[in-house]
């Protein structure tokens, strides 16, 4: 029997902003627990909220950047439940009026890797997005062997939830969304998205149903996801155990489920969880926000997509849609890329070196773009020094090699050497009558119709120049005499 996969996705996204959403304590991953509080976020008698508008400007510019429509007024609502992590025994964020509504993360533009790339059944595929909206983070709990710590740090830090439409259809198209969204945010600067760190968190729900079912299955939330593969990988556990549960007769029930990375299982959690009683109301101390000066303001500022970019770098630097996605893919390499073929004869060579001397060596040494110890400039110097003929190609692996262990510049690295070609035309024809003259038979044999003598006079030239003669040239100028 075929199966049918219907997955929704709510990814909660911490902004990169100072401070928190309705307090000045600042935002900072890795300090000390509870330094970072104050009596607003731990929800003491008497304090009141302060909007955090950066947090506002931040949403606003994810949601023109994924096609969102901008609500004119938004306001905040209390969602009231009591949980160890959370001071104040409500949340602060948006029911009936979030700030951002509809919009969609395309999957057909090379924004994932080929692995995913190739498994998505419809590559072409937008997946829309219910809204998007404002909200404070809760604490972070911490458990040991005999009791539970609470982290206060993270209590009020902005949040963005987006929340797409049931309409991923499987684990690879998941993965290519998130992988989008992931990168569309670290375009717009409004967050890290590292996963590791908590600044990107993903609830999956997953249902699955016989191909000629019309309804959906029992809705089965996944949580504990801390990366992007491992939505990928819990998503296929799941589907798997669906099918296998349904195949015995037996019948699905909703729940939540947790899920072990180290096992590559999911786990049960909560069952017959049903829509909570959250008991909505508008938060009395923050009044709703008129969007329009804010929205105006933004429009300014929206970056290029990612889409967008990788289509400009084909249409400006001459390079493959592939290069073009892995360069966009990104941004500081990206950066750097724009930066050395600005002003480059030849920036699908730069794009080149990049893409495999540069990132090899980046690789190897654990390092990052940002940590490269050879400056955009630097590469095109070396890359013009190669394109021109000064130095050979071979030569130009040993110059970056150096460069990229002493920080010093291609040509002083040669000058140093020594071992700038020889592309003097009237110097390399010199060279060549003086071979030519001196080897007598492997000229006739070339004329005779042996090729491969050619190889050998090109050699000899080579060789009275002290390795310095473009091999290019003295092979055009050599030919050109013997078959005068």
């Amino acid at each position: 029997m075929k199966y049918t996969t219907t997955i929704g996705l709510e990814v909660h996204v911490q902004l990169k902003t100072r401070s928190k959403m309705f307090c000045a304590s600042p935002v900072e991953f890795g300090a000390e627990p509870n330094t970072h509080t104050c009596p607003v976020c731990l929800g003491l008698p008497g304090a009141l909220p302060v909007m955090n508008h950066e947090a506002l400007r931040m949403t606003v510019l994810t949601g023109l950047m994924l096609g969102c429509d901008i609500a004119p007024i938004c306001k905040f609502d209390r969602k009231n439940y009591f949980y160890p992590d959370m001071p104040k025994n409500y949340q602060i964020s948006q029911y009936d009026m979030p700030l951002c509504t509809n919009g969609a993360v395309p999957l057909h533009d090379l924004a994932y890797p080929k692995d995913a790339q190739k498994n998505i059944v419809t590559p072409d595929k937008e997946v829309r997005l219910v809204r998007i909206h404002v909200e404070e983070d809760v604490a972070k709990s911490f458990h040991f062997e005999n009791s539970t710590g609470i982290d206060f740090n993270r209590a009020g830090t902005p949040l963005m939830e987006i929340v797409t439409r049931p309409e991923i259809n499987s684990p690879e198209e998941a993965f290519a969304f998130l992988t989008a969204l992931k990168q569309i945010l670290i375009y717009a600067a409004v967050s890290d998205a590292d996963m590791e760190k908590g600044q990107l968190r993903c609830d999956c729900n997953i249902s699955v149903r016989p191909e000629s079912q019309t309804e959906l299955g029992a809705k089965i939330e996944i949580k504990n996801l801390n990366s992007i593969s491992g939505v990928r990988r819990a998503l296929a556990y799941e589907i798997r155990r669906q099918i296998a549960a349904l195949e015995n007769a037996e019948t699905l029930q909703q729940e939540t489920r947790g899920w072990n990375d180290a096992t590559g299982e999911t786990f049960l959690m909560r069952t017959k969880e049903f829509a909570h009683d959250y008991r909505y109301f508008p938060d009395p101390d923050l009044v709703p926000v008129k969007t329009e000066i804010l929205l105006a303001e933004v429009r300014q500022r929206v970056p290029e997509l990612p889409k967008a970019k990788r289509a400009r770098f084909v249409r400006q630097y001459q390079v493959s849609p592939y290069d073009a996605a892995v360069l966009a893919n990104d941004l500081d390499l990206a950066r750097y890329f724009e930066t050395a073929a600005k002003g480059a004869k030849k920036p699908k060579n730069i794009a080149n070196w990049i893409l495999n001397d540069l990132q090899n060596a980046l690789s190897i040494a654990g390092k990052t773009i940002n940590d490269c110890p050879i400056p955009p400039e630097a590469l095109d110097e070396l890359v013009d020094l190669i394109d021109s003929g000064k130095i050979s190609g071979k030569q130009g692996k040993e110059v970056f090699a150096e460069m990229f262990a002493s920080g010093r510049t291609a040509i002083a690295i040669v000058k140093e050497k020594g071992i700038e070609q020889l592309s003097d035309l009237s110097a390399i024809e010199k060279l060549c009558d003086q071979v030519i003259a001196a080897n007598a038979k492997p000229v006739a044999d070339f004329k005779a119709g042996n090729v491969a003598s050619l190889n050998f006079l090109k050699g000899q030239v080579i060789k009275l120049s002290k390795g310095k003669a473009n091999p290019q040239l003295v092979g055009q100028i050599l030919e050109k005499k013997l078959k005068a």
